[in-house]
């Protein structure tokens, strides 16, 4: 059962809030300089680790001297904006110990349901984990309002999860994980070792809010779960207390409690494009672009005899033959305009054309399915 999750190669580690500031009382240091040991060890066995941190606003709090959480929108705004700088440096601080570089990436979820927008942060992550770089996300919470006020950085971590097809999601909490009930009201709960994450009946026994400082709870994570169980994902719901919990999580060991899924993926983000059914517009290709599609390759501008309909970067689109009929669908990584103008062109001379490059394929292969 924990097969996947010890055969993964890219994981999205979530900690909570009160993991890293110690229930509110300033940032954990020493618990952050142990999981960047777990991390910089899983990354010497070729793991790609990205990890999403909440914690801003606490340790913001903290700085400002506030014992308890503000309800006025534009103090925890100011609490975010300040804590995150000392966020940001104290990872920045426990990475270097291990040699290696981190990069701060600060997201909305509107920044991952626009197209072109997921396109763009998508195409960044992956050029810092090229880069061997450890990407520390967190949610945006100076401009943002809907996650301050209504929950935490599970969802975020979910979406992170999909937007670069991670194998697994884990979520380190202050809990052992999932209870078939409330442990702190019925003495009879047991720990659930492993569930489907599709199960509705998971909600009824995830129900409870979060901490003070949190503003989670176990429903937000096993909500995180179902969607990242959409894309493929398996999840693990494991206590952040627990010694190497990231290294043993990875070999298999059974912590916590493992909400898994049938689907891989890159066949879920396929499924997605194959039931997209508002296409923005049509790609003509020529024998060969057609040809190296059905070799599962990418589709690069040179293959391109005309484009139809007018989109933007990000847009699902039909590649046809030159009968018109379709032979696939993808993400476009050029606007209708940018793919006019390098059409029939090589890869390389995609920046001399629009001054600039985003991606050399016109859509990259995982990007696009076959019709």
């Amino acid at each position: 059962m924990r097969l996947k999750i010890s055969q993964a190669r890219r994981l999205v580690v979530k900690v909570g809030s009160a993991l890293v500031t110690n229930n509110g009382a300033g940032l954990a240091s020493e618990r952050l300089a142990e999981w960047a040991r777990q991390i910089a060890l899983l990354r010497t066995r070729g793991l790609e680790v990205l990890l999403v941190s909440s914690g801003a606003i606490a340790a913001g709090m903290q700085r400002l001297g506030w014992t308890t959480r503000p309800h006025a929108m534009h103090e925890l705004q100011a609490a975010a904006a300040v804590g995150q700088m000392g966020l940001a440096q104290a990872y920045e601080t426990c990475f270097s110990q291990f040699s290696l570089k981190t990069a701060q990436i600060l997201l909305t979820h509107e920044d991952l349901a626009d197209r072109l927008r997921y396109l763009n942060a998508r195409s960044t992550l992956a050029a810092l984990i090229e880069l061997g770089v450890i990407p520390i996300i967190n949610e945006n919470d100076t401009v943002v309002t809907d996650e301050i006020k209504f929950g935490d950085n599970d969802t975020l971590g979910a979406l992170v999860a999909n937007l670069v097809e991670a194998d697994a999601l884990i979520i380190l909490t202050d809990q052992a994980g999932l209870f078939s009930a409330d442990p702190r009201k019925d003495p009879a709960a047991q720990l659930v070792v492993a569930h489907r994450a599709d199960d509705p009946a998971l909600e009824a026994m995830a129900g409870g809010a979060g901490s003070g400082i949190a503003r989670g709870g176990m429903i937000t994570k096993v909500r995180a779960a179902q969607r990242a169980a959409r894309s493929g994902a398996d999840t693990v719901i494991a206590s952040g207390h627990e010694p190497d919990v990231l290294l043993r999580l990875a070999a298999g060991e059974a912590l916590g409690t493992l909400l898994h899924t049938d689907a891989t993926p890159l066949a879920a983000r396929k499924q997605w494009l194959a039931d997209h059914l508002q296409l923005a517009g049509s790609l003509i290709l020529d024998a060969g672009a057609v040809a190296a599609l059905g070799a599962g390759k990418s589709l690069l501008p040179v293959g391109i005899t005309a484009v139809e309909g007018d989109f933007e970067r990000g847009a699902v689109v039909a590649c046809r033959n030159a009968n018109g009929r379709e032979v696939a669908r993808g993400l476009a990584n050029y606007s209708s305009s940018e793919s006019r103008r390098i059409a029939g062109h090589p890869s390389t001379e995609i920046e001399s054309i629009l001054g600039y490059t985003d991606e050399p394929e016109l859509i990259h292969r995982d990007n696009l399915i076959l019709a």
